[in-house]
C-alpha cells in the first residue's frame, strides 16, 4: 500500500545540520500536503513543519528561521533541513501525509543533539 520511510537522523553536536528524509512509496501516485512532526520521551507530538503542493509552507514557532521543509515531487520525498540544532530538538521525527482520506506515518527517525 503506501509506506513512508524517514532517513537522516543521527547525532549532532548543538549548532549543527541534518538533513531528514522522508519518501513515499507504494500505491501513492503523488505526495500531497507533508508534515513533519517531533516527540520526544514523555512529551506529545508537536507539529514541525507543514509543505503543500503548492510549496506554501509553515513552521512552527520554535523552529522558526533555523528548520526548512521542502518537497521534491518527482522522487515522492520531503525534505527537513535542520540548521542551528539545539539539544531540545532532540527528538523523533516522523513524517505524515493524507492520502485517500488515510493518515499515512513514517516509522521515525531519532535526531539527538548533544554535545
Amino acid at each position: 500500500q503506501v509506506q513512508l520511510v524517514e532517513s537522516g537522523g543521527g547525532l549532532v553536536q548543538p549548532g549543527g545540520s541534518l538533513r531528514l528524509s522522508c519518501a513515499a512509496s507504494g500505491s501513492i501516485d503523488n505526495i500531497y500536503t507533508m508534515h513533519w512532526y517531533r516527540q520526544a520521551p514523555g512529551k506529545s507530538r508537536e507539529l514541525v513543519a507543514t509543505i503543500t503542493r503548492e510549496h506554501k509552507t509553515n513552521y512552527a514557532d520554535s523552529v522558526k528561521g533555523r528548520f526548512t521543509i521542502s518537497r521534491d515531487n518527482a522522487k515522492k520525498t520531503a525534505y527537513l533541513q535542520m540548521n542551528s540544532l539545539k539539544p531540545e530538538d532532540t527528538a523523533v521525527y516522523y513524517c505524515k501525509t493524507l492520502y485517500d482520506r488515510r493518515h499515512y506515518w513514517g516509522q521515525g527517525t531519532q535526531v539527538t543533539v548533544s554535545s
